[in-house]
């Protein structure tokens, strides 16, 4: 099985750049709380929501389960503070880690608490974040249409919103976000031209805000669509498009993906020297970052070319290292 960089990856950019957080940092724009909170209360929630966040970007199981911790606590604290926007801000977070651990039901909890929230702040590009973000927990479910119907509902809000020009580079960058988050889904409900229109709105997007990270997978997306079409020298050009920009962001992840791609599309169109060029160049690292799961697909698709070539010991091979 071809291994690719999915349309929802981009998600995460998306959270954290709405939210304002930056190096790890959860920036929480202050508004008018109802009743005096002692500003001890609002240091410790503050705290409790910055550990979250370091233990969010760690990114493995373990502390991922701690931040689900820390964020409990702001909550809980946030809610006997009546701090309004805190509890919207943990509500969201805990969405997120559920998501990310696969626990997509308690994701949807967590979201829709927080969405009439944020609607009763009217801050509407939380809104439009977290739309986004249920919708992305009904793709991973395999709901395709409601999944559409929330980044739909998204879509135009991120369109209408942004004052400063912060705040619209930031909008900007939620719409192409959902642009692409859209064309994967009619890319997996199998209608690739659809598809291809959302992409390609979203990629000049993504180049005029100077998001390279999303700007390669956009790329990536659009190579794997006219793949899927049997277009395979157009499918080359978008990857190769989208490899030095892989590597420029040191996304090393996402190199190995795309050489894996380009290899395949090599295989498929018989140069099968050539594809084992590009799957050997993905193979170390993939070993390197640890992708168990990636390694042994592109051990199987080196053994397929050798048996292609008649070389079945070799075939053999690395089949039995897969």
């Amino acid at each position: 099985m071809r291994s690719r960089f999915h349309h929802n990856q981009l998600a995460l950019i998306a959270l954290l750049t709405l939210l304002g957080v930056t190096g790890g940092t959860l920036q929480i724009q202050t508004k008018t709380i109802a009743a005096p909170v002692a500003e001890a209360q609002v240091q410790e929630i503050d705290r409790l929501i910055a550990d979250g966040m370091r233990l969010f970007e760690e990114g493995s199981a373990e502390s991922l389960r701690k931040a689900i911790v820390q964020f409990e606590k702001a909550l809980q604290l946030a809610r006997l503070s009546q701090m309004r926007e805190k509890q919207a801000d943990s509500l969201l977070m805990l969405g997120r880690l559920h998501r990310r651990l696969g626990e997509r039901q308690k994701a949807l909890e967590y979201y829709n608490q927080s969405l009439p929230i944020w609607r009763g702040l009217g801050n509407r590009s939380v809104v439009a974040t977290t739309l986004s973000n249920i919708g992305l927990v009904y793709d991973d479910l395999g709901e395709k249409q409601k999944a559409l119907e929330y980044y739909n509902q998204a879509l135009p809000i991120l369109r209408a919103v942004g004052d400063s020009p912060e705040e619209r580079l930031r909008q900007r960058s939620g719409e192409a976000m959902t642009l692409n988050n859209i064309g994967g889904v009619y890319d997996d409900l199998g209608e690739k031209q659809q598809a291809l229109s959302y992409y390609d709105q979203a990629l000049p997007i993504l180049r005029a805000v100077g998001d390279q990270s999303g700007e390669a997978t956009t790329l990536s997306n659009i190579g794997r669509v006219y793949d899927d079409l049997g277009e395979k020298q157009k499918a080359l050009s978008y990857y190769n498009q989208a490899l030095p920009i892989r590597r420029a962001v040191g996304d090393r992840l996402g190199e190995a993906t795309t050489l894996n791609n380009i290899g395949a599309v090599y295989g498929d169109l018989g140069e099968k020297q050539k594809a084992l060029q590009y799957y050997n160049q993905a193979l170390p690292i993939l070993r390197v970052v640890g992708d168990r799961s990636g390694e042994a697909r592109i051990l199987n698709n080196i053994g397929r070319v050798y048996s292609d070539l008649g070389e079945k010991q070799k075939a053999l091979s690395y089949y039995n290292q897969a």
